[in-house]
């Protein structure tokens, strides 16, 4: 019932469609009706006044009817071409690009950061922020060889990157135990169990049962840190951020294969992470200039 009338009406009924520009996508059915689609980008955690006002321009410009995507775009739909420019000034004029359609750098995909998540060891949120706003240009113009899905992700163990370009968290020092508390709040047996390669096992220190953890062993992915706070691995200096490229998640038609790790190291450096988005715009170069898939660019990425 949240489907616009034209939508419904066609379900299942679509004969083609086309791109009229970037951010706007034309479908015309079996019965000759037509609709346009809208895409424009957001800041992806949104506040009530935000939502608010994309309600209103749809309202006012257009039929009534948005969706969100599930990369946090919002798309508009009209059955007018009448109203999609005016449609279009509203959205820019208020501060929401139009784009992502085509081969376009596409909104960022991430997990929860430090505003949801209990274990993160970077904000996804803000570094989708901060890149997305170098990257704004790249958005509303179809110039890339393909469609470029980017993702970023908190942490190592419960969120990945599926897309062509993956921004990940990557701890480089053993967690930090305060064995004062590990008693008290975790329990010993899952946290034993939870890591992937064994390097945790009971002790006692002080008298107290506690952990340790076998540091030749410890790949600091961090798994240990959800069911024991007191396992802390999180650190201002030692997790650091990496960039990986292509691999199985950018190429559907390809034979499987493991993303390349392009940079590593990368400062985690809130509130603008400037390191970061050097990097992904110096890859973005090399895509768009020499490269046409995700394979080649890990031979050009040895350049810069």
């Amino acid at each position: 019932q949240y489907m616009h009338p034209t939508m419904r009406r066609n379900y299942g009924t679509w004969a083609y469609h086309d791109r009229p520009r970037p951010g706007v996508l034309h479908h015309t059915s079996k019965h000759n009706e037509e609709i346009w689609t809208v895409r424009c980008g957001t800041q992806r955690q949104m506040d009530v006044y935000t939502i608010k006002k994309l309600a209103d321009i749809a309202d006012e410009f257009g039929d009534g009817y948005i969706r969100f995507t599930i990369r946090s775009n919002v798309e508009f739909m009209v059955d007018v071409e009448a109203k999609v420019n005016p449609l279009i000034e509203a959205l820019e004029s208020a501060g929401f690009p139009v784009g992502g359609t085509g081969p376009t750098v596409s909104m960022i995909s991430h997990t929860q950061g430090w505003l949801h998540c209990d274990i993160p060891g970077t904000d996804a949120s803000g570094v989708v922020k901060a890149l997305m706003d170098e990257l704004y240009d790249e958005y509303k113009k179809e110039e890339m060889p393909n469609r470029v899905h980017m993702t970023t992700s908190c942490c190592q163990i419960n969120c990945g990157g599926h897309g062509d370009i993956a921004i990940n968290i990557q701890h480089t020092k053993p967690p930090k135990i305060n064995h004062d508390l590990v008693a008290n709040v975790c329990e010993r047996p899952t946290v034993v169990a939870r890591c992937p390669v064994a390097a945790i096992r009971p002790a006692m220190v002080n008298g107290k049962p506690t952990l340790e953890v076998d540091e030749k062993k410890c790949i600091c992915c961090g798994a240990c840190f959800p069911p024991c706070p007191p396992m802390q691995i999180n650190d201002p200096e030692h997790s650091k951020i990496a960039i990986w490229i292509g691999g199985k998640h950018s190429n559907a038609r390809s034979k499987p294969s493991f993303q390349k790790l392009v940079a590593a190291g990368l400062p985690n450096n809130p509130p603008r992470w400037p390191e970061v988005g050097a990097v992904v715009k110096q890859i973005l170069a090399v895509y768009k200039g020499d490269a046409r898939d995700w394979e080649r660019v890990g031979e050009w990425v040895d350049r810069i």
